[in-house]
């Protein structure tokens, strides 16, 4: 079911409130040109800046517009575990197909705490969960070890997302559980060389902007296309690199703002781009004729 190229969904905004039409057009772009998944309120969403009845009003329509014609993975962590409780509860309610939990960030838990927190999650809600695990920006980190037992002991964790970029952690982590396990990448430089040892797909940032592309990779890997798979990493690339200039979602918002697919509005502390960022991602879009 979670395969391929997945995006984490950006939250277009408008005059200060998300920009509904421009969400759902969004969504309709993106399954229209082949994306095997969506993740709302995920870090790419804003999440961090949404209000409660902002977080949930985005997955409704996310749910809603998609209407199960690909998987919704709903952003539903927190650094407090009674809120992602919550917040499972809510993405179950709405029919979202699983949940994605990111690690608690700033509390800096131990392993045994990160290992207690999705066990309340799971032993409350019965929903498909996917760990998320990003300590370049939650200052925690699941190791191999934890991401095993998790997924051993606990029977709604499936899989995670895996941010780190390290090929030994998705190696360790594969190496550690088995082929039902769902292996998906979040750093989108290393999503080809993941899949290589076994990663079953991404949730990426650059699929916003190149939706096709991305999906295209991962089919023509899973086709035994190699050589098609290695052409579209590195036609990709220079976007990928763009993507991360700045703070995600800085400039992944920034783009589809120059493609006219929303408009730049991000919320405080986030702010436009600089201009010496603004010129990297300009010149990758021109490369690859998105603008």
């Amino acid at each position: 079911m979670y395969k391929g190229a997945i995006s984490a969904l950006v939250l277009p905004f408008k005059n200060g409130s998300i920009d509904e039409e421009a969400y759902r057009e969004f969504i309709e772009w993106q399954i229209e040109s082949g994306i095997n998944g969506l993740v709302p309120c995920g870090t790419t969403g804003e999440s961090a800046t949404l209000t409660h009845a902002e977080h949930e009003k985005a997955i409704h329509i996310c749910i809603d517009q998609v209407k199960k014609r690909v998987p919704v993975i709903a952003g539903c962590g927190s650094n407090n575990t009674v809120e992602a409780i919550r917040l499972c509860k809510f993405a179950k309610d709405a029919g979202a197909d699983s949940a994605m939990l990111i690690t608690p960030y700033y509390n800096k838990p131990t392993q045994e705490g990160l290992f207690r927190h999705y066990k309340a999650v799971n032993d409350e809600v019965a929903i498909p969960l996917f760990v998320y695990n990003v300590p370049s920006r939650t200052g925690c980190h699941v190791t191999p070890n934890t991401m095993a037992r998790l997924y051993k002991e606990l029977p709604n964790i499936i899989g995670i997302k895996e941010a780190t970029g390290n090929l030994v952690q998705v190696s360790n982590i594969l190496e550690q559980t088995d082929d039902k396990f769902t292996m998906l990448i979040g750093d989108d430089n290393t999503v080809l060389p993941s899949l290589a040892i076994g990663a079953h797909g991404t949730i990426s940032v650059t699929s916003n902007v190149m939706p096709k592309e991305v999906s295209a990779l991962c089919k023509a890997w899973f086709d035994g296309n190699t050589e098609e798979a290695k052409r579209l990493h590195y036609l990709i690339e220079p976007l990928n690199r763009a993507m991360f200039v700045e703070a995600n979602p800085i400039p992944v918002k920034t783009a589809l703002h120059l493609m006219g697919k929303m408009t730049a509005e991000l919320r405080l502390p986030l702010t436009e781009m600089s201009e010496a960022g603004e010129k990297v991602l300009r010149d990758a879009m021109k490369l690859l004729k998105l603008i």
